[in-house]
């Protein structure tokens, strides 16, 4: 549209032209002695339009031509940079193509051309790292470091990812340190502290790491619950036979992370070693009190000393909700041995078996048949014991 309404103002202004030219009877005298020229006013307006063109193209001319290397330069470095970021764009895509040598190819034809060298290098040392390339792997990493005003905080999270693939744990902890003096406390790089944590068996800090990935949703609770059992568990063991120890490390231990059965039951046994059977019969019926584990009940009926009677209470009470529980009828009739009430020991032991034989039954009515004198009965229950046992 703009075209035409140009050619249109055209034709305009030279049928308007021609009209006053028409009715133009001037002229114009050119006196340059000895000569004298007269020309109509038409023709001298049309040579003066005519002569300022022609000048305007000469000079747009000349300076189109001045111009030109400086153009051919532009348009040369212009498909440089074109070339060099498909270069880039190429190391990317084939990477996670899996096609690393030509990754790694592209990768240092846009570090050459300075198309964001550092995370060219970057791509290149990923790509040698997939090649198990070692040596140019670190002399990517070298060229990356060199570019650290761009991308530092991406060369210390590749380094320790790489680190912790290569279970170069120590190397990942570095970097890691060095992540978090800057500030640097993104999700990706938890995760890689936590899995670095796990690794060396620093469970303070793993436990640490968990809880702060669930805070920001990067974890739910049924991930996270294993990896803070397991650290709590080593925290107790790390303990073992210190009952002082163990009890000050549990009173820390948050109060939802103390329902754990598992853990709880971990406890229980530090403390039977450790000789606080009073300690772990009140861990184990705080647990039991929130909810019902079978486990935890054997462990009870474990424990040795001090109140036999109200232990063999609780289990009682336990016993009218949870009948058929083979565990708990096991743990009974050992409180009853340890009460020496041995009719009711017989009793609890042989339930046990009727509803889930197993060896440990077998030896515990095994060992209350020595006490009552029946040798038979003792030889036939070790016997059975032998048959379950596992080999």
């Amino acid at each position: 549209m703009r075209g035409l309404m140009w050619l249109i103002g055209l034709f305009a202004l030279a049928a308007g032209l021609a009209v006053a030219g028409r009715y133009n009877e001037g002229y114009a005298l050119l006196v340059w002695p000895p000569y004298r020229i007269q020309i109509s006013m038409n023709l001298l307006l049309l040579l003066l339009v005519g002569g300022f063109a022609a000048l305007y193209a000469l000079s747009r001319l000349v300076a189109r031509t001045a111009a030109l290397p400086r153009a051919v330069q532009r348009f040369r470095a212009r498909k440089n940079r074109d070339r060099a970021s498909q270069a880039l764009y190429d190391a990317a895509r084939l990477r996670i193509e899996g096609r690393f040598g030509q990754a790694l190819k592209q990768a240092a034809l846009a570090y050459e051309a300075k198309e964001s060298p550092g995370l060219a290098a970057l791509l290149a040392a990923r790509a040698a790292h997939s090649l198990r390339d070692e040596e140019r792997y670190r002399e990517w990493l070298a060229k990356a470091a060199a570019h650290d005003e761009e991308v530092r905080v991406a060369r210390l999270m590749t380094e320790a990812e790489l680190a912790v693939e290569g279970r170069r744990f120590d190397e990942a902890a570095e970097c890691i340190a060095a992540l978090q003096a800057g500030g640097q406390r993104h999700i990706a790089a938890l995760r890689l502290a936590l899995r670095t944590a796990q690794a060396k068996g620093n469970w303070v800090d793993a436990v640490r790491l968990v809880r702060q990935l669930v805070k920001v949703k990067a974890l739910t609770a049924e991930q996270a619950d294993p990896v803070k059992r397991r650290a709590h568990q080593e925290g107790l063991r790390q303990r073992a036979g210190d009952a002082q120890a163990l009890l000050a490390y549990w009173h820390d231990v948050p109060r939802d992370e103390q329902k754990d059965a598992r853990l709880v039951g971990e406890l229980a046994r530090a403390l039977l070693a450790s000789g606080e059977t009073a300690a772990a019969q009140k861990a184990i019926e705080t647990q039991l009190a929130l909810a019902w584990d079978s486990n935890l009940a054997d462990i009870y009926g474990r424990c040795e000393g001090g109140e036999v009677r109200s232990r063999l209470a609780s289990a009682e009470e336990w016993l009218k909700r949870h009948p058929r529980d083979p565990q708990l009828l096991l743990s009974l009739g050992r409180l009853c041995v340890q009460s020496q009430l041995w009719g009711k020991a017989e009793s609890y032991l042989d339930a046990s078996l009727a509803i889930e034989p197993g060896w440990e039954a077998h030896v515990e009515l095994a060992r209350l048949s020595e006490r009552i004198g029946r040798t038979d009965d003792a030889n036939r229950h070790y016997r059975a014991a032998a048959e379950l046992s596992p080999r």
